[in-house]
């Protein structure tokens, strides 16, 4: 029972370990999958254009078509604030905007039915439109009924052309991923009352030319602007990057802080290893009389407190996986321990116990025989 209880505070330290990294991981790992879902490749840019100095459509083509080499796609984007109707039906919280042909390509989307934006259509104006799944289901029924039906935008007259596949798998609902709708930029200028374009949004061949992609946009920029507060350029990467540092410093800190259950758990070993030398005084006096040397009395009980230590840090850990399965299940996250955790909460709970063992043993090895014999 002494024993047990000894090890109960390592028991606890190291699953507290375990299942405070295990969940924080598990969380942010959920957080960073739905931000590396927007694209790790895409860079992001917004100016601010002035009448003296102003980036149009056309002169972000050309530098697009210039680098073909590192950019796969490019789409200006138009926001509009717009309801959707159709007869008595209406949403009034879909993502609604202009965008070009590669911006299908550039979120990695495909199509359920019908087609996707064309240049022709950007060039000729038409008002044609692609629908999310959601507004498919809401508005038609599906989407092979939506295809070739009329949506108002605003009050003017929209054709599906094409539908976009599911992208939340779990549940339908309103704003969210499935609930938009893309018709060329051309059209949504007209739209928004603004035929000044000021965000667009670049996706790279590969993510390791991000900077270098980064770097030519800030130098075209900053040539016609001559100031750069009148641009910002986004790289998700950097961002996911960012996200990845504030998640290790979390996991450390949380990490850091249930450890301190350990060292706490460390004094409980240190007191109960005094009692037991104590209290085998006379066994410590007779195995010296018969020759024992110091150093096998001192080995005797690191070894006895680093065997409890171990054997709690291996409960610890079965009781930490156990318990964040269930934690992560009821919160709804994919929370599994760390290799990291574990391996640094066992490697803890061993250390724990040679290092508070060492002064009981040393105590127990410096006995002198004789006293030890005499203790009753």
């Amino acid at each position: 029972m002494r024993s047990f209880l000894t090890m109960l505070g390592i028991i606890i330290g190291v699953a507290s370990v375990i299942i405070l990294v295990s969940i924080v991981n598990g969380y942010m790992s959920s957080v960073v999958e739905s931000f590396a879902s927007m694209g790790v490749n895409r860079i992001s840019v917004r100016l601010t254009n002035l009448s003296s100095r102003s980036v149009s459509v056309d002169d972000m083509y050309e530098f697009y078509e210039e680098h073909r080499d590192l950019f796969a796609q490019m789409s200006p984007n138009v926001s509009v604030n717009a309801v959707l109707k159709k007869g008595d039906d209406s949403l009034d919280m879909s993502s609604v905007g202009g965008y070009s042909e590669e911006y299908l390509d550039l979120m990695d989307y495909d199509l359920e039915a019908g087609r996707n934006i064309s240049y022709a259509d950007i060039a000729a104006r038409n008002k044609v439109c692609v629908i999310g799944y959601y507004v498919a289901s809401q508005l038609f029924g599906s989407p092979t009924e939506a295809l070739d039906q009329t949506v108002k935008v605003n009050g003017y007259a929209f054709t599906v052309i094409g539908v976009v596949e599911r992208q939340d798998e779990d549940e339908l609902e309103e704003g969210g991923s499935d609930d938009f709708l893309w018709m060329p930029y051309s059209v949504a200028t007209k739209l928004s009352r603004s035929a000044d374009i000021t965000s667009y949004t670049f996706a790279t061949i590969d993510t390791d030319d991000t900077d270098t992609c980064k770097t030519l946009l800030e130098d075209f920029l900053y040539e016609v602007y001559r100031n750069d507060d009148l641009y910002n350029i986004t790289a998700n990467s950097e961002m996911l990057d960012s996200l990845n540092e504030q998640i290790g410093m979390m996991s450390a800190m949380l990490g850091g802080i249930a450890g301190i259950s350990l060292l706490v758990a460390g004094v409980g070993v240190m007191n109960i290893m005094l009692v037991s030398v104590t209290e085998r005084t006379r066994e410590i006096g007779i195995r010296k009389s018969l020759g024992a040397k110091r150093g096998t009395i001192m080995q005797q009980f690191v070894i006895e407190a680093a065997v409890t230590s171990s054997i709690g840090g291996i409960i610890g850990i079965v009781l930490g996986a156990i318990v964040t399965q269930i934690a992560g299940n009821m919160i709804g996250i994919t929370a599994t321990p760390t290799p990291a955790a574990v391996l640094i909460s066992f490697s803890v709970s061993v250390g724990i116990g040679l290092i508070f063992g060492y002064m009981p043993a040393n105590r127990a090895a410096k006995l002198n025989p004789i006293d030890a014999l005499r203790s009753d």
